[in-house]
């Protein structure tokens, strides 16, 4: 099936809708594999909950491929494994022809459509509706959710389409925007949907546990700012969350990124998955194998490996133990004794301290396998904490995307380009971050210790550490084992092979 066909597919079956299933029954099924009738009965108003149902297990289905391919070339990470063009495309080598460029434009491309056949679905429910704002707030979800996918694209390759409606055929009269155009336009699309928005913190909402309120839609505006470089923008969004009181870091660090954190104070964007509890039976998880290591002794007997395609790099654990991080740096890497022997042939790191070791917190015991020297700790779940019966890596762990952590950084980033702020300064929201995992305070916080506590804060979360670099024009430091990043060239990836053959806009 070519790209748009496929896009064709989904456009058409995202107009989906099963009235005779429950609510959760539909939030276990993506709108596209749902049917719509041609007798949809829009009177009957109720069945609204079941479109915005349908739209968050889209949400929640982001395909495996797709964060690796956002995440992979900062100086915290490198790609494991055998996946070739992976690997170089950690190394800025691109080749348009590889499949995950492909399916990864199509993932996000594909929800943005079918969340806005979603939308116009709502929008005939509506006429009908007895609360029209009801259909407003359902409407206003999905469109965070199109902004956030959308940022996603473009942080990926710099112009890209922007969709109006959920006929793929459009996208062929579709001009290319420029990055700057495409964080413009998501800062006015949450502008128009945060007054709709519920102002409670996510883990509030009683229909929707962890569904996404007006800080989310901040949340996003102040990316999309970051991005645009408008600091005094992302200073105003960061602080309305900040000065919400909504949300506050999870003391233990180490448990956010666990079961333990699940919906927890901290969380702001949360894809959401479960295994319901149960031993055995249906489970909706991400692929969590693929960061996992590819050998060890789970304390767990039974419980499985990863893949080892996903490694902490090799500067990042050297650049915590320099800074005396235990905390963050236990959370974020797995140590296998072939990786601390690895550090250790450096004299500066010959002696370690007496916690570095193989064993986790929880017990697991992380042996020696070829594809890498150490593991992702954040994409890691304790064998202990599987429910009982469940053997798959990560079984039952959600996926955080955007956490209170950030927002403060964020914060304090902007104060240090000349933003302001009546809300936290620079030192204070650092500070907040650092105490958490014990670190001493800073003073006179300079744009250096925001990208330094940004670094040891989120390494492996979504490439925030290549995205802060290219933004500040600190692409020297992308420069490691061997690779060579162009300022210019390597910022954004080719767009697939497959879409050049099909929108001609692209090849402008």
């Amino acid at each position: 099936m070519n790209a748009i066909k496929f896009l064709k597919y989904i456009g058409a079956l995202g107009l989906a809708l099963m009235v005779n299933v429950s609510c959760d029954d539909y939030l276990e099924e993506p709108l596209e594999r749902q049917r719509l009738t041609e007798n949809t009965d829009y009177t009957q108003t109720e069945n609204m909950v079941l479109l915005l149902n349908g739209a968050y297990a889209n949400l929640y289905n982001l395909q495996w491929e797709t964060f690796p391919l956002i995440s992979v070339r900062g100086d915290d990470v490198n790609a494991g494994g055998d996946q070739v063009p992976l690997i170089e495309t950690d190394l800025y080598q691109y080749d348009r022809s590889f499949w995950m460029y492909n399916s990864t434009w199509l993932n996000l491309y594909g929800d943005i459509l079918t969340w806005y056949a979603t939308i116009e679905e709502l929008e005939r429910y509506r006429e009908f509706a007895a609360n029209p704002a009801q259909a407003d707030q359902y409407i206003a979800e999905i469109r965070v959710m199109q902004a956030w996918e959308l940022f996603q694209l473009s942080r990926l390759w710099g112009s890209v389409l922007i969709p109006q409606s959920s006929q793929p055929d459009e996208l062929f009269g579709t001009s290319l925007s420029s990055m700057e155009e495409v964080m413009e336009y998501i800062s006015a699309e949450m502008d128009a949907v945060i007054p709709v928005l519920p102002a409670v913190h996510p883990n509030e909402r009683t229909d929707i546990p962890g569904g996404i309120t007006r800080y989310t839609a901040l949340a996003v505006k102040a990316l999309a700012n970051l991005e645009a470089e408008n600091y005094q923008a992302v200073a105003d969004a960061t602080g309305a969350i900040i000065s919400s009181g909504e949300f506050m870091l999870e003391p233990d660090y180490y448990q956010l990124f666990k079961i333990p954190g699940k919906l927890n104070r901290e969380n702001i964007l949360e894809l959401q998955y479960s295994d319901f509890g149960q031993g055995s039976g249906e489970s909706r998880n991400y692929l969590n194998a693929f960061f996992g290591p590819q050998d060890w002794t789970p304390a767990v007997a039974g419980a499985s490996a990863g893949w080892g395609f996903w490694e902490p790099s090799l500067k990042y654990v050297k650049f915590m133990i320099g800074r005396g991080e235990t905390e963050r740096l236990e959370t974020s890497v797995l140590f296998t004794n072939r990786g601390i022997n690895e550090i250790k042939t450096d004299p500066t790191y010959a002696t370690l301290p007496d916690w570095i070791d193989n064993v986790t917190p929880s017990g697991d015991v992380i042996n020696d396998y070829s594809r890498a020297l150490f593991a992702s700790g954040k994409h890691y779940l304790p064998s202990n904490q599987l429910t009982p019966g469940r053997v798959e890596y990560g079984s039952n762990k959600n996926f955080i995307a955007i956490r209170y952590a950030e927002i403060l950084l964020m914060h304090a980033e902007a104060l240090t380009q000349g933003a302001t702020s009546g809300v936290l300064s620079a030192d204070e929201a650092v500070n907040l971050v650092r105490a958490r995992v014990s670190m001493p305070p800073l003073s006179g916080v300079t744009l250096d210790d925001v990208l330094d506590e940004k670094y040891a804060e989120f390494a492996m979360e979504w490439g925030i550490r290549f995205y802060d670099l290219v933004r500040h024009n600190r692409t020297e430091e992308l420069d490691y084992g061997g690779r060579n990043y162009v300022e210019g060239e390597d910022r954004f990836l080719p767009y697939p092979l497959a879409q050049l053959d099909l929108l001609p806009q692209l090849q402008q």
